[in-house]
C-alpha cells in the first residue's frame, strides 16, 4: 500500500529556508532522493545550496539549469539535477539519470521532479517551496515521503525541524 505522509513548515525570509534546509541536512542520509518543486525563484536552489553545505561540499552550488546536472563531494556524493530544460523523459536517460538516483551512496535532488513523474523511483522525500501572496519572501515549504522507504525519516525530520 503507498502511504504519503506530510507535514508543512513557513518560512519568513530566504535565511529562515536557509535555516531549515540546513536542519534538513543534518538527517539526510546516503540513497536518499529528494525532490524540489516550486515556482522560478521560489528557493528550490538556495534549499539545496544549503543542504550541500551541511552534507561537507566546499565551494559554490549552483544551479544545474543548463548543465542538467552538477555533481559535488561531502561527505557523500551529492548529485543535483534541474529538469526544468528537458522536453521529453528519453532525455534522462542520456544524462545518466536513472543510475545515479539508485547511487547507495550519494543523495540526490532532483529540481522540477514535477515534469516526469513517471520516471522518479517509486520512494522519494518531496519537498515543495510556495510563496506566500501576503509575504515575498514568505515560504510554504511542504515535505511528503512518497512510497514506504521514507515514510520514518519524515516524521523525524517533521520533529527535527521546528523553529
Amino acid at each position: 500500500m503507498d502511504r504519503t505522509e506530510m507535514f508543512t513548515r513557513i518560512t519568513r525570509s530566504a535565511a529562515e529556508t536557509a535555516q531549515l534546509a540546513q536542519m534538513v541536512g543534518k538527517k539526510l542520509h546516503e540513497g536518499t532522493v529528494v525532490c524540489l518543486d516550486g515556482d522560478l525563484g521560489a528557493g528550490k536552489t538556495l534549499f539545496v545550496q544549503n543542504v550541500a553545505k551541511m552534507l561537507g561540499v566546499e565551494g559554490e552550488v549552483t544551479s544545474p539549469t543548463f548543465n542538467l546536472m552538477n555533481v559535488y563531494e561531502g561527505i557523500c556524493r551529492v548529485y543535483h539535477f534541474d529538469l526544468y530544460r528537458l522536453e521529453n523523459a528519453a532525455e534522462l536517460e542520456d544524462i545518466g539519470f536513472y543510475e545515479y538516483t539508485e547511487d547507495p551512496d550519494g543523495i540526490v535532488f532532483i529540481e522540477w521532479s514535477d515534469k516526469f513523474p513517471e520516471e522518479l523511483p517509486d520512494d522519494y522525500l518531496s519537498i515543495r517551496i510556495d510563496r506566500l501572496a501576503e509575504d515575498a519572501a514568505a515560504r510554504c515549504i511542504t515535505f511528503r515521503a512518497v512510497g514506504e522507504e521514507y515514510q520514518d525519516d519524515l516524521k523525524e525530520l517533521d520533529e527535527f525541524c521546528r523553529f
